[in-house]
């Protein structure tokens, strides 16, 4: 009796930091995730590879040629430390018929295998964010540091760790400076790191990496120091409203000068600023996600100084609960009005309506729609996921109301590496 080769795509554990980036992207629903582990459900799982180019690290880039018999169910891929080794395809088919036909058996009644009839697919909306950085982006260098690298972690040192946020009950947002010394760590605009918490979670394993966006420029929170910046709320809540205490960032936001934390990365290769200077950035973002807009504002910020960098526009839409809440708003306040072009949006304001991003983007739309139309500007989104949705409407509707089709837009701003989006 033969058997059916198939390529089980699998996601590394070992490299894997959790971002939630394939998970988001994946357009039939195939991968889901633990506490612990992100994988892959190989009788939903298409091959479409959307999931690939953004991926930070390279960790779901895994194929296993394996019987469509034998393939990892959910349930075992959940417990992995990391890849099993490459099994012998040849070793494989040695299974007896009877044992095969009872594996398919228990297989189908489970929804772990296909049968003649196809799986259920969840339909998710298009998504028009690139994974081709901008044609004059600085190249990015990635995973230099990591479990599979040469070097599997580098420490850094905690220089810096101000609140930026006013003092409440149920937020706490930080900005720290980490120092590396005399250890090379080059980073860019938009990339990202990892920080790998002390101790051991519930099951006795240390555990994962959490990701943090840079929110300093190329050159350092301090110019031509080995240093960046990070932008850590204190997850206090999960995403259903349920009390939890966040391993990493209450590690980060409790943490004192001179305290050493253990990192890995750079990672992200798409979304990455454009350098030449005709360039415009429409910047789209709430809470925390405000961390590489601010890489990009001081970055620019810092070439205008220099006289390097005159004719881009900087247009930036910043949304919070409330005012209180949202990052950096003092420091805002002090860039000049020719230099960027502010908008905020707070949904919680007493005795004021709900505003968010998206709404006053269409408020400005004469101005976006401007922006929008000319091939140097670039867009990036970055915050919760829920914001997506409601920014891709409101780009839409910007659109359409100049006689554009935002399909046909929309898809153009993707392949040409000018709409990023990164929400979580």
């Amino acid at each position: 009796m033969s058997t059916e080769i198939i390529d089980q795509h699998l996601i590394d554990p070992e490299i894997c930091i959790r971002c939630n980036t394939c998970e988001a992207t994946c357009p039939v629903g195939a991968i889901t995730h633990d506490s612990r582990n992100y994988v892959v459900d190989a009788s939903i799982c298409n091959l479409c590879m959307a999931c690939v180019p953004p991926c930070p690290t390279g960790s779901i880039d895994n194929w296993h040629k394996i019987p469509k018999t034998r393939i990892y169910s959910i349930e075992e891929q959940l417990t992995w430390d990391n890849l099993p080794d490459l099994l012998a395809v040849d070793e494989l088919m040695k299974v007896d018929v009877a044992e095969s036909q009872e594996i398919s058996q228990i297989s189908n009644e489970s929804g772990q295998q296909e049968s003649t009839k196809a799986p259920s697919q969840k339909s998710k909306p298009v998504n028009f964010g690139s994974t081709t950085p901008p044609w004059s982006a600085a190249h990015p260098y990635v995973n230099l540091y990591g479990p599979k690298s040469t070097i599997p972690s580098v420490q850094a040192t905690i220089v810096g760790n101000f609140r930026v946020t006013e003092v409440g009950s149920d937020y706490d947002t930080h900005h720290l400076v980490l120092d590396f010394n005399d250890t090379l760590f080059p980073v860019l605009e938009g990339q990202s790191i990892g920080i790998i918490p002390p101790g051991l979670d519930a099951k006795g394993k240390p555990h994962h990496a959490r990701q943090y966006s840079i929110a300093s420029p190329r050159n350092g929170e301090r110019p031509d120091y080995n240093n960046l910046s990070l932008t850590i709320k204190r997850v206090l809540e999960d995403h259903d409203g349920n009390p939890v205490k966040g391993v990493a960032s209450n590690f980060m936001c409790d943490a004192k000068v001179g305290d050493q934390v253990t990192v890995i990365g750079p990672f992200g290769t798409s979304f990455l600023m454009p350098n030449h200077p005709e360039s415009n950035i429409i910047m789209i973002c709430t809470g925390t996600g405000s961390a590489p807009m601010r890489a990009m504002t001081e970055w620019r910020r810092r070439l205008s100084q220099t006289g390097k960098f005159k004719n881009g526009q900087l247009m930036l839409f910043f949304g919070a609960r409330t005012q209180e809440e949202l990052p950096y708003f003092g420091p805002l306040k002090n860039l000049p009005k020719d230099f960027i072009d502010i908008n905020l949006a707070f949904s919680r304001t007493p005795n004021e309506p709900k505003k968010y991003v998206q709404d006053v983007m269409r408020e400005r739309a004469k101005d976006v729609l401007t922006l929008l139309k000319n091939p140097n500007t670039y867009i990036y989104v970055c915050g919760l996921k829920a914001m997506e949705a409601g920014v891709i409407q409101a780009l839409e509707t910007i659109v359409q109301a100049d006689g554009l089709n935002w399909n046909e837009f929309g898809n153009q701003l993707k392949l040409e590496g000018r709409l990023h989006l990164e929400t979580y």
